[in-house]
């Protein structure tokens, strides 16, 4: 599970003996416990906004005047609350400030929601539906195939159309290994693919294809973002 864990500071407090954090960092980030973090800059560099009848207000500063102050933030991968406050308690911080340790809200199964992403280009796919298959990317989306670069969703779409131009009846594709690694707002997939069709002519296509895509997460689903495909170089089984 994960959890934020936000770096609170005192400005009242003497930190010139704070050991550094560096080694705590690089610790937990050869663990894997650490995904990612950043320092802040200091509240006085903060704009709170408001909006009160229809009316932006803006302030300079930051949300509560208080002593204590969020410098900074690390997002921890563990598997239990414990776990996760043993790891904030070595913060070198927590010795002159404070740390919060809140677990993120488990709203969406990510990884079942990229999943469900490669299923329904398979399904587009096999329909031999361009609007579904380019339905799956970003606008700013580029995909790399044959030494060929496609960048945004016109060229995509071309590139699309040009190669199910080429073929009839459905399009199989076989998703024979997939992996993801999935972080808040991006996620990497790696999957060996074979792909079969029949051409114009009547020949067929037979091709295994190592492909790694970018996923981006975009508020409410799931894209592409990213797609590099290439020949497998394995002996296909």
């Amino acid at each position: 599970m994960k959890y934020m864990l936000l770096v609170c500071g005192d400005d009242t407090a003497d930190a010139s003996g704070m050991t550094p954090v560096e080694p705590w960092v690089e610790g937990l980030g050869d663990r894997r416990v650490r995904l990612h973090g950043h320092r802040l800059a200091t509240p006085a560099e903060a704009v709170t906004v408001r909006v009160r009848d229809g009316e932006v207000l803006r302030s300079d500063g930051p949300f509560a005047e208080t002593k204590e102050y969020v410098a900074g933030f690390d997002v921890l991968e563990c598997d239990t609350l414990e776990e996760a406050v043993e790891a904030a308690a070595r913060h070198p911080v927590a010795a002159v400030g404070a740390m919060e340790v809140r677990p993120f809200w488990e709203d969406e199964d990510a990884d079942a929601a990229i999943r469900a992403l490669d299923a329904e280009l398979t399904s587009a796919l096999r329909e031999r539906d361009v609007d579904r298959v380019v339905a799956c990317y970003t606008p700013d989306a580029v995909e790399f195939r044959d030494g060929r670069e496609h960048r945004g969703l016109g060229a995509l779409r071309k590139a699309m159309e040009e190669g199910l131009g080429h073929v009839t009846g459905p399009v199989t594709r076989e998703v024979l290994d997939f992996r993801v690694h999935i972080d808040e707002s991006i996620a990497f997939g790696q999957a060996r693919v074979r792909l079969r069709a029949t051409r114009a002519d009547g020949t067929p296509i037979d091709d295994l294809l190592h492909i790694t895509t970018g996923y981006r997460n975009v508020g409410l689903r799931w894209l592409i973002a990213h797609e590099h495909v290439s020949a497998h170089t394995e002996e296909r089984s």
